[in-house]
């Protein structure tokens, strides 16, 4: 059964998300929800696709007001608990909050475009390997980098710290290294407290903020075997949707090369089934 919430409770559940949404997907809901009877599918499958909307959708259903057992990490569960009327404020209430400049749109277009290809790798790959919740490495995958829009908000040369971040991985320095050296913090630390704000299941905000520490991770024979499942899986699904160029500017991946063997070791691929699978997945047009 769906709860409605007010105008004024979706205010208080939404303050300090600042992670602006995509402006198609605003236009595609918004179309949506004029239609006589709104589809609870389409709008889950637009909100998907919007790590704002997204984590602003997960943020309400996971908050106090619900008392939930256990926190939600899919969407189309949030849209259908939530139910049409309480998701169309929501998207109003974000739409408001949301407005870009034209540069801005420009610049964010790289985040937003990684976002979406990632988290459907994530979610094949999830499949693929047998990994017992796809939806949760959905998630993963739509929000790992969730803080490098607050990044660009804060510094505004930000992308080219970040490009220096991922050509310095060749040299074995994390991405996060460069960008503590020279800005005193980093995407991960952010994502990571964005993340907990959403609500977000907490070994999802864990692998959020370890997400460029992979090697440390994987080095650690005893460290949480969910966590590097979904790590593992986080980590194919970039190196598959090439982020170290669309997000790094950079020709080779030398974050992966660092992590490979023990990425593979962990989830039982040899480099040919990762080669092929990476393959039929780009043939499917993700990444």
């Amino acid at each position: 059964m769906a709860v409605e919430l007010s105008a004024e409770q979706i205010r208080r559940v939404l303050q300090g998300i600042s992670v602006p949404p995509q402006p198609q997907i605003m236009v595609d809901l918004q179309m949506e929800q004029v239609m006589p009877y709104p589809d609870l599918k389409a709008i889950a499958r637009l909100i998907s696709q919007d790590p704002g909307l997204s984590g602003a959708l997960l943020k309400t259903v996971n908050s106090a007001f619900f008392g939930l057992a256990n926190r939600i990490a899919s969407i189309q569960q949030a849209v259908n608990l939530l139910g049409s009327n309480s998701v169309i404020n929501l998207i109003n209430a974000q739409s408001i909050r949301g407005e870009l400049t034209d540069a801005a749109i420009v610049t964010l277009n790289r985040f937003w475009d990684t976002a979406q290809d990632v988290a459907m790798a994530c979610l094949t790959v999830a499949k693929r390997i047998g990994y017992p919740s796809p939806d949760e490495a959905y998630t993963l995958g739509l929000f790992h980098n969730c803080g490098i829009p607050l990044m660009l908000k804060r510094f505004p040369g930000y992308m080219a710290v970040l490009e220096e971040a991922y050509a310095s991985t060749c040299a074995g320095t994390r991405v996060t290294d460069i960008e503590n050296r020279v800005l005193n913090t980093n995407h991960a630390v952010v994502g990571l407290f964005v993340a907990r704000s959403w609500k977000l299941p907490l070994h999802l905000c864990d692998v959020i903020a370890n997400h460029h520490n992979a090697l440390a991770l994987f080095s650690d024979e005893l460290g949480d075997g969910q966590a590097k499942t979904l790590l593992a899986i986080l980590k194919m699904a970039e190196h598959i949707c090439a982020c170290h160029r669309l997000l790094g500017d950079q020709p080779e991946d030398h974050e992966w090369a660092v992590v490979a063997q023990l990425v593979l070791e962990h989830v039982g691929l040899s480099e040919y089934d990762f080669e092929c699978m990476r393959d039929s997945i780009r043939e499917l047009g993700i990444g």
